[in-house]
């Protein structure tokens, strides 16, 4: 590893141009006391940060060419490199190391902006990909730490290659099912921000990061517009959906932890209790039908974040859906249920504050929450872990921006991807089921509705302003829909009832989130020791039986095989 070197008595903040004493910089990690801004770290300076003390194995060097070209500006390139060299004690722009943070392993590629501004070369990319092949073979994730200001010009086209190179590595990790994380640091631009930087499973950003393709200057010198105040800051890229979240340098190694620690379950799980979840459509006789409705809409229900800060220990919420914007309504992020490493995903209303229903547009998504909750399926079916969805929604977004923005065709791509995905899906009803809004997160092995929960093709009062042509007959129109938990049951549309306390979820959060633990709980366990094969097989013949008349002769029975 490379000398570190002491602290300046003073230091100047770059942000707010304070004085700081240097050996306070030091401990607060080089963030400044009075404004938070983020100075840089040293290559070395951030392995010490994030791996635990003792734990760092140096890894590398590697073969790379240094010069391919003879390159001659003001002066040789070769004059370049060595001096970059004497200045930061370092062969090259990247420093890599395996060794463990909070106890869990992984290697770990940080760059360093000091020499020749992090720039993406021939042996940046080499190192890139050794630390990704280091990975590789020894099972445990991948740390990119980003710094650069995109290609080195000197090394010409082959600079360029380097892209498609860790690209490369990147989706050898994706194959094999292990996990990446990159953590964004200011700067972050051109071939580093679009390969290896954004190719991760998880983007973590530090706060006031820049990162982009073409730079703020390039942008406004050739369109001639002005740019938008914090443009490609971090806290802009996670409004737009581009990082999964935006985390203080202080916090990042226990976010680190409990994302490095998700792992496929192995091994027997003790058995669920099966009596968790009610399975007779007789346990709600003679239940109110727009009685349901009423309860399931209740502002004062548990909410996902509800359930979530209650049963999801190391909760570590993900957003965006790296392509325009991240979608309030649905909450996403992995953590562990009982123990369980899970995804889990849920709609979410925003509980009895109005101003709070109002930004989460009560529960209805807009096309990025769908492709965000596709996302983290997409992570969990690389990584082996189960699926938990909670939805409560009145149904899909009928606002014209989610139309333009493809909400048709996010929602008939979750149906599809859910239908392939191999790994375990719990899907709960906790509140509202409407329509394709909440399909689009039911696809399931096993589908469960809470006590006073709905399921729908439509809302009530919209099937009776057309039917009836009449508003005011919504409760008719709810017991002709059959949309309460005893009728799904007896449809066969849900596999079971979550009890809810005795007078609703909505009065006992604690004991609602205690009996909706143990009913998926149960779901899970009975299902992790299932393969894929099995898995996909009975979730196909599952839906294949609604609407069907197969009976239960060889028909039916063919369905259910791989």
């Amino acid at each position: 590893m490379a000398e570190r070197t002491e602290p300046a008595d003073w230091v100047r903040c770059a942000g707010c141009g304070a004085l700081v004493y240097g050996k306070r910089w030091t401990r607060a990690l080089h963030v400044c006391p009075d404004c938070g801004h983020h100075g840089r770290l040293t290559a070395p300076e951030r392995l010490d940060q994030l791996l635990d003390p003792g734990t760092a194995e140096s890894i590398g060097p590697v073969p790379a060419l240094h010069d391919p070209l003879g390159f001659v500006d003001s002066r040789p390139y070769a004059e370049r490199l060595e001096r970059a060299r004497a200045d930061t004690g370092l062969p090259e722009a990247v420093l890599c190391a395996a060794g463990t943070v909070e106890g869990q392993p992984c290697v770990v590629a940080v760059m360093d902006f000091r020499f020749l501004g992090g720039s993406l070369g021939c042996a940046v990319g080499a190192l890139i990909t050794h630390a990704a092949r280091t990975s590789l073979e020894r099972r445990v994730p991948l740390v990119l730490v980003t710094a650069s200001g995109g290609a080195r010009m000197q090394e010409g086209v082959l600079s360029l290659m380097q892209m498609a190179k860790t690209a490369q590595a990147m989706a050898e990790l994706d194959e094999a099912g292990v996990l990446t994380v990159s953590i964004v640091t200011d700067p972050t631009y051109g071939g580093v921000a679009a390969s290896f930087a954004t190719l991760a499973d998880v983007i973590l950003a530090e706060p006031g990061a820049r990162m982009g393709f073409a730079g703020p200057r390039v942008i406004e010198q050739t369109t001639g517009g002005k740019l938008p105040e914090g443009f490609q800051t971090a806290e802009f890229l996670l409004a737009h959906g581009m990082v999964d979240d935006v985390v203080p340098r202080v916090g990042l190694r226990p976010v680190l932890g409990r994302l490095l620690g998700l792992r496929a379950v192995t091994g027997p799980l003790p058995p669920g209790d099966g009596a968790a979840i009610l399975r007779a459509a007789d346990d709600l006789v003679g239940r109110d039908p727009w009685r349901s409705v009423r309860l399931a809409r209740h502002p004062e229900r548990p909410t996902t974040l509800d359930y979530v800060r209650r049963l999801v220990d190391d909760f570590q919420e993900l957003h965006g859906d790296r392509l325009a914007e991240d979608c309030p309504a649905i909450v996403a992020g992995t953590g562990r249920l009982a123990g369980t490493p899970v995804v889990l995903i849920g709609h979410h209303k925003g509980g009895p504050d109005l101003g709070e229903r109002r930004r989460r547009n009560f529960g209805m998504a807009q096309p990025s929450g769908y492709r965000k909750a596709a996302r983290l399926m997409r992570l969990a079916a690389k990584l082996g872990i189960p699926v938990v969805t909670l939805i409560d929604t009145p149904g899909a977004n009928p606002g014209p921006e989610a139309e333009t923005g493809g909400q048709a065709a996010a929602i008939a791509e979750n149906l599809r991807l859910m239908a392939r995905l191999p790994v375990p899906i719990v899907a709960v009803l906790i509140g509202e089921g409407g329509s394709g809004g909440a399909l689009a997160l039911a696809v399931a092995d096993r589908v469960l509705v809470c006590a006073n929960g709905t399921y729908s093709v439509i809302s009530p009062e919209g099937c009776a302003a057309i039917l009836w042509k009449d508003p005011q007959a919504a409760p008719a129109a709810a017991a002709s829909l059959r949309l309460h938990p005893g009728d799904l049951l007896s449809l066969g549309v849900v596999d079971g009832i979550v009890p809810e306390p005795p007078a609703g979820a909505h009065q006992d959060h604690a004991a609602a989130a205690d009996l909706l633990e143990a009913a998926v709980t149960a779901a899970l366990h009975e299902l992790i020791p299932w393969d894929p094969d099995r898995l996909r097989a009975d979730r196909r013949a599952r839906f294949h039986r609604y609407g069907t008349d197969t009976g239960t002769g060889a028909a039916a029975a063919d369905w259910s095989q791989p």
